[in-house]
């Protein structure tokens, strides 16, 4: 079988290797999974260069998540040959291959409804954005959401999930096409950051009262220009930072307006509460099967260009995900 192989650190493109490798032998309590689409994240990016908080043994797979069919299972195991699944393989044996075998814990049933590459490129983003806006924000219907960077993997997410409670979605997004992305999204409001000021904006929708929840995967001035419209008993979500600096927070000033600033961490939340992580997937396939969330893809790429879909990722130019077809 073929799989993508980093075998030194740098560029995807100078890095990765389509080598021959041996289809995964099946070990008592997982699952041989024959992998029909493999979602690509940024993160894939920082560990071929070397720059991710995780750093497995070369030669490694990348690739944290995928959809495929069960064709093999190892004994004793509620699973069942041909279902259709999503998994979340570990390193250092990805799921940017042909086959790839999993722990049952890491693997997901999905309806036939869902294509494959929708599967694969909903359960990072759409788990993280439905434990940030319900578990760590208790959004309730009414509030006023805004997400910052809304046409993004875990933005396009969190914008469905915010229309799916009933909230008001204000999302920000650069550029004509990605306003467009926000609003076909079913977001009430999307302001353009290359012209406007989402702040004046939020404050002017909400006639000066400002956002319940914010949705930060951005952070640096994102975040410090994000304090100045937030509401009384406001929450502010701290997804990530994709705009490269990590700001300091004044706690004076949370205290003046008596708002919180709250942690998400997803991947930690799964590794300890995986029965919660599983009653999320199925809340998200009921809303999947109703309509309120679709996965948005921007583009589907051969398994052999996966280098030049990690270069288009890398330009921070795309929308929702991008995913690599075996």
């Amino acid at each position: 079988m073929r799989s993508w192989k980093v075998t030194r650190l740098g560029e995807p493109r100078d890095v990765l290797e389509l080598l021959e490798t041996e289809r995964p032998e099946v070990k008592v309590g997982e699952v041989l999974i024959e992998v029909e689409a493999s979602s690509l994240n940024f993160f894939d990016i920082l560990l071929c260069q070397g720059k991710y908080q995780e750093k497995p043994p070369l030669p490694f797979t990348p690739g944290a998540e995928i959809s495929g069919i069960i064709c093999e299972v190892g004994g004793n195991s509620g699973l069942k040959v041909g279902q259709r699944v999503i998994a979340t393989p570990p390193l250092p044996n990805g799921g940017l291959s042909k086959f790839v075998s999993v722990s049952e814990d890491s693997v997901y049933v999905i309806p036939d409804s869902m294509s494959a590459s929708e599967a694969a490129g909903m359960f990072i983003t759409y788990q993280t954005s439905y434990y940030a806006l319900f578990y760590r924000a208790k959004l309730q219907k009414g509030e006023v959401l805004l997400i910052h960077a809304g046409a993004g993997g875990v933005g396009s997410a969190a914008i469905q999930l915010g229309k799916a409670i009933g909230a008001k979605v204000i999302a920000t997004a650069g550029g004509r096409e990605k306003v467009k992305v926000c609003k076909d999204l079913g977001a009430d409001v999307v302001i353009d950051y290359t012209s406007e000021d989402f702040v004046s904006t939020v404050k002017k929708e909400t006639n000066g009262r400002g956002a319940d929840v914010i949705y930060d995967p951005v952070g640096g001035d994102v975040f410090d220009r994000s304090r100045k419209c937030i509401a009384f008993d406001g929450r502010i979500l701290v997804i990530g930072f994709a705009g490269g600096r990590i700001p300091d927070a004044p706690v004076n000033h949370a205290l003046v307006k008596n708002y919180s600033i709250v942690g998400v961490h997803w991947g930690l939340f799964a590794r300890k509460y995986p029965e919660e992580t599983r009653k999320i997937h199925d809340n998200i396939v009921n809303l999947y099967n109703e309509g309120a969330v679709r996965p948005l893809i921007y583009k589907e790429f051969p398994f052999e260009n996966v280098p030049d879909a990690l270069e288009v990722l890398a330009d921070r130019k795309t929308y929702g995900k991008l995913i690599a077809i075996p």
